[in-house]
């Protein structure tokens, strides 16, 4: 619990989610109805820890968090691609952090508004 508790207060990027009796850590890149996709913590090579959490810090602050990290930083997302674990999001339950859902961009479009104007006849 109180990793969990450290988590939330130092990274607040960080997804944990349980999939097959097992619990994971890392970053949500795509959530929809049939698949998750993630880039789980505990599957980085050693170097590669500091400066993916690097890129998760950038992401969280610079971001508005509805673009998935690895389009919105490609290039430096690409050197963790083989840490991505795709997971049936049926069997996914997210116990803490963010999601995202590529879906809900399109949602949530600018309604339009029209205005005429008419005279009055006499």
């Amino acid at each position: 619990m109180m990793l969990r508790k450290d988590i939330e207060d130092k990274f607040p990027f960080l997804s944990v989610v349980t999939y097959g009796g097992n619990e994971y850590v890392g970053i949500v890149c795509n959530q929809d109805n049939f698949i998750t996709s993630m880039y789980v913590y505990s599957e980085l090579q050693d170097g590669h820890q500091p400066v993916f959490l690097e890129m998760g810090e950038t992401w969280w602050w610079e971001s508005n968090r509805m673009i998935p990290i690895n389009i919105f930083l490609r290039k430096e997302m690409d050197k963790f691609r083989y840490a991505l674990v795709n997971m049936n999001s049926k069997d996914v339950k997210i116990v803490h952090g963010p999601t995202v859902n590529l879906k809900n961009l399109t949602l949530k479009r600018v309604k339009r508004r029209s205005v005429q104007l008419v005279k009055k006849p006499k």
